[in-house]
């Protein structure tokens, strides 16, 4: 199994990016690298009549958003522990803080600094659709299997996801339209936080895993400005899933736009890492083909069989998905992308997911509605690496 063949390449020289300490913490939202001792504190402010501060432009978190809108704030001040007193007012704050760019942090993320898993896709790879389906399913179907909590980590992110994502495919049932260039349409990322109890050998533990999602339009990563923006998330990530379009696998073999894609987003990260030509990665990634259900895949296939749900990673399932998308890039002439994996990533696997389920009708759902299929494939496999998911 070539999951088994690229844990061994661990003992290969590599010079990428050391694991995090555990005590520290990247900011998902700027991708700041700082200690947990490090996070800083916003004052509650002014209440009524009462003690508090008053609110003060904040150009750390103006310069992040590109707007001083919603940066008139009580002020940011150091401290320690979860919760600490402003040095003017006195009044005792929980609300954290990034020391870079003042967005507000998680509790839970604070405490137990989350895993952050990054997302990516090549254009037509229905990476909106993705999204909405993911969250949907951990909040969900998927969400009571595992014993998970997902929780947006901003207002920002629990407003954007209902108005582009939610309403638009589950309420009204009509598709996603393709996402603009960031150049014309700039976006923060979606950010979430699950979380997770654990059952170690002494005793039970909360595991933290953020996913930021940024929904990236294709013509964005030919772009060497925009990409840029991008590369600071996957940089920081702990784990990438990268989604393609099998039916430009197919057309395309191997000058397809999924491969060039991936290579967009891999030289730069291997420079920025310092890699010699002989070293890979260490990031894993998840590469799925989406859309499967528009395959004629025969009887046998294991993408024809649903996952058992069982709360944990079925390594027999995980190995023979893992062969059959192997041997159908080999069949479709794209077996280039599998060899470029093997060659630039120590731990990579391959899935096949369908996010709607069936065929759409021009603009709109099928009939029966969404039937997401195995879209949490790439991040059980993901939650097993990280120990909070067995196998």
């Amino acid at each position: 199994m070539r999951t088994e063949r690229a844990r061994g390449a661990h003992r290969r020289p590599t010079r990428s990016r050391p694991p995090r300490a555990r005590d520290a913490v990247t900011c998902p939202y700027c991708f700041a690298l700082f200690g947990r001792d490090a996070i800083a504190y916003r004052c509650l402010g002014r209440a009524g009549r009462g003690v508090g501060c008053d609110p003060v432009l904040d150009m750390a978190l103006a310069a992040y958003q590109g707007s001083q809108s919603g940066a008139m704030l009580p002020p940011v001040f150091t401290g320690r522990g979860t919760r600490a007193s402003c040095p003017d007012c006195g009044r005792e704050s929980g609300r954290r803080v990034c020391p870079e760019c003042h967005h507000e942090l998680a509790p839970a993320y604070c405490d137990t600094p989350g895993r952050i898993v990054a997302l990516v896709g090549a254009k037509n790879a229905g990476k909106s659709t993705y999204i909405a389906v993911l969250l949907h399913e951990l909040r969900n179907r998927v969400g009571t299997e595992l014993g998970t909590s997902l929780v947006a980590c901003d207002d920002r992110t629990i407003e954007r996801y209902k108005r582009d994502f939610a309403r638009p495919l589950f309420d009204q049932r009509r598709l996603l339209p393709t996402t603009p260039s960031a150049v014309t349409a700039p976006r923060e990322p979606l950010v979430y936080l699950l979380t997770r109890r654990v059952k170690g050998r002494f005793g039970s533990r909360t595991e933290a895993l953020t996913l930021v999602l940024f929904d990236t339009a294709g013509e964005d990563l030919r772009s060497r400005e925009v990409r840029d923006l991008h590369l600071r998330y996957l940089e920081a990530a702990d784990a990438i899933v990268f989604l393609a379009d099998p039916l430009e696998l197919v057309e395309g073999g191997a000058e397809s736009e999924p491969l060039d894609v991936l290579a967009r987003v891999t030289e730069p990260l291997r420079q920025r890492h310092g890699l010699d030509v002989k070293d890979r990665l260490r990031t894993p990634i998840a590469v799925a083909l989406t859309k499967i259900d528009e395959l004629e895949l025969p009887a046998s296939s294991a993408l024809q069989r649903s996952r058992v749900r069982s709360g944990s990673l079925d390594a027999d399932d995980r190995e023979a998905v893992d062969a059959h998308v192997r041997s159908l890039l080999d069949a479709w002439g794209a077996g280039d992308l599998d060899r470029y994996l093997e060659q630039h990533y120590a731990e990579y696997g391959l899935f096949g997911v369908s996010a709607l389920g069936g065929a759409p009708r021009g603009d709109e759902v099928a009939p029966g509605g969404v039937r997401p299929y195995r879209v949490e494939d790439p991040l059980l496999w993901l939650l097993h690496r990280f120990g909070m998911l067995d196998g």
